[in-house]
C-alpha cells in the first residue's frame, strides 16, 4: 500500500507539489507549507507526519529540501 501522502520532486523553479491521496493539495516551499496543506486537510498532528513513510512519501531529491536541484 503507497503513502496517503506525496510530496513530489522539486519543481525547476523551486517547490514540490503535494498531493493528498492523489487530490492536489499546493505547491510547498518548506515543511510549513506541507503542514498547513495537512491540517487543512483534516490531518492536526501533520508535523509527525513528515517523515513517517507510511504516510508520507517524498518523490525525487532529498526530503525536506524544497530547492531546485
Amino acid at each position: 500500500m503507497s503513502a496517503p501522502i506525496s510530496i513530489h520532486r522539486p519543481s525547476p523553479s523551486g517547490g514540490r507539489r503535494v498531493t493528498i491521496r492523489g487530490q492536489i493539495a499546493g505547491l510547498a516551499r518548506g515543511d510549513s507549507d506541507v503542514v498547513e496543506f495537512l491540517r487543512r486537510a483534516g490531518l492536526l498532528d501533520a508535523e509527525r507526519l513528515l517523515d513517517d513513510p507510511r504516510w508520507v512519501e517524498w518523490r525525487g531529491g532529498r526530503a525536506h529540501r524544497y530547492e531546485a536541484a
